[in-house]
């Protein structure tokens, strides 16, 4: 990269404005730091976002809504109500060994550039999201 860039400079030094900025602008850039590190309670924050997010997820992937007391889920297709309490009700009758596959379909579809916070949420088995 550095000798990219010396390769430019010299090339195009008439064109340049002054060689001197560039050069102080690429230190401070290579200074800079790379990650932000979160608060922790905007970490706790977004993880719970996420949770809630992923509850749903796990509600939507077993049809939890099919069985759903409240008629909105049903009229839907799709979770609608409060997904903590759909997902502690409807877990018991899905075998572990499907919670484990839809657990591995939902982490493969997670984009590699997701956030800590966010990768742990779905990265967690049906049983570990609700209290």
């Amino acid at each position: 990269m550095k000798r990219h860039l010396n390769r430019v400079l010299d090339h195009d030094v008439d064109r340049m404005v002054c060689r001197g900025d560039l050069a102080a602008a690429l230190a401070v850039f290579e200074a800079a730091p790379r990650l932000k590190k979160l608060r922790p309670v905007d970490a706790a924050a977004r993880f719970a976002i996420e949770s809630a997010l992923q509850q749903r997820r796990y509600c939507n992937a077993f049809a939890l809504w099919q069985t759903c007391r409240n008629k909105q889920c049903r009229h839907q297709g799709a979770c609608c109500g409060d997904a903590d309490i759909c997902l502690k009700l409807g877990l018991v009758r899905i075998p572990h060994e499907v919670q484990w596959r839809v657990r591995q379909t939902i982490i493969d579809a997670t984009p590699h550039n997701i956030g800590a916070p966010e990768r742990k949420a779905r990265q967690s088995m049906p049983g570990d999201l609700y209290a």
